[in-house]
């Protein structure tokens, strides 16, 4: 095991109201067990990213809770004039006066003037820093050397313990992908564990980039490789377990943002595949997602705790059941989706844990 730490599960998701709804309502068990990290995503439509960002964390994250927040996908410039600084100031400050404490993510390939913002940031909320490397095909970084990982470090002030390090594979969407994203996650594993993080993750996803092409009125089955990823890294490494880490029922990318309303659908997580469900829009209103919510509750991928198996789980049976005035719309079912996907994973990583402790205790 990992020196009595038990195997963790990082869900990397959407800073947006469905993702920060399905993590405020996630139980004491769940919590336990989860490290999320939590992208900021421009979103054209919002008037100050930010800031929503963070009143969202306010409400989502318990008291004392530390975030892992990544700001990398927004502009590096200054988010205002004079000294306030870029998305990393702005966001310490921010998430500082909402009692939320922040772990910022950082890369290689950050410029000075980042790490820099980095650095203060840590030195505020005392939670230490994330390094994301990437070995995604799309976004692939060369392993760097010893000097550039000191570099790092010293501009952030830290000693390896006080990082996480998360690996980051990206989209993987077939089997001969799984593999070749294999062997690039053992090799930064190989180059990068001897630093002894403070804990260590291979994350990758598997959801399409949207439910274009999904057959309408039935579940379609979509396989979890980056869990197949993940199973497959552990059984070819010879050191500590890394974490699993994945995108929660999104694609690892951010899609151009869509257009018109969306078709109801559920995005439901088995151990080993989502079965998506979309539906013809045919009734007034969403109404067609109560169909869909009595239809997923009769199949066999409704789990033996039912409703009780998440927040998210008691919402689909009160659709199914009509106990809702209202079937909800896009933001509801990504919220209620990624609520079910927390508390199923978060327990297969758990359980997994555990066998492997069982498995890689030192004999004698």
């Amino acid at each position: 095991m990992r020196w009595g730490k038990p195997l963790a599960y990082v869900p990397i998701l959407k800073g947006k109201a469905g993702e920060f709804s399905a993590l405020a309502h996630v139980t004491p068990a769940v919590r336990s067990c989860i490290r999320p990290v939590m992208e900021l995503v421009p979103d054209p439509d919002v008037r100050d990213v930010l800031e929503t960002f963070c009143d969202r964390a306010m409400d989502a994250v318990p008291q004392g809770a530390v975030l892992t927040v990544d700001s990398g996908a927004l502009p590096t410039t200054r988010v205002l004039e004079g000294e306030a600084g870029g998305p990393i100031t702005r966001l310490s400050e921010s998430m500082g006066l909402r009692g939320v404490r922040m772990c910022p993510v950082v890369r290689l390939t950050d410029s000075r003037d980042v790490l820099a913002e980095a650095s203060r940031a840590v030195a505020a909320h005392e939670s230490g820093a994330c390094l994301r490397f990437s070995v995604a095909v799309d976004i692939s970084e060369p392993l760097p050397p010893r000097g550039q990982i000191r570099s790092l470090l010293r501009r952030l002030r830290l000693e390896p313990e006080e990082v996480d390090l998360l690996i980051d594979a990206g989209p993987v969407d077939s089997r001969l992908a799984c593999d070749h994203l294999v062997a690039r996650s053992l090799s930064a594993l190989t180059a990068l564990s001897p630093w002894r993080w403070r804990r260590e993750c291979v994350a990758a996803g598997a959801f399409p980039l949207n439910l274009t092409g999904f057959p309408r009125g039935r579940a379609t089955p979509v396989p979890r490789r980056d869990a197949q990823l993940w199973r497959r890294v552990l059984s070819e490494w010879q050191g500590i377990p890394p974490d699993f880490g994945d995108f929660g029922v999104t694609h690892p990318r951010v899609p151009a943002k869509s257009r018109g309303t969306p078709d109801p659908n559920m995005r439901y997580t088995t151990p080993d595949a989502w079965q998506v469900f979309v539906y013809p829009r045919v009734r007034a209103g969403n109404d067609d997602f109560f169909t869909l919510s009595a239809d997923l509750v009769g199949s066999p991928y409704w789990p033996v705790s039912g409703a009780g198996t998440s927040w998210g789980d008691a919402r689909l049976k009160e659709c199914a059941t009509r106990q809702r005035v209202k079937a909800g719309g896009g933001t509801e079912w990504r919220a209620w989706a990624t609520s079910h996907h927390l508390a199923v994973v978060a327990s297969d990583t758990a359980t997994h844990g555990r066998h492997e402790g069982s498995d890689t205790r030192p004999q004698g």
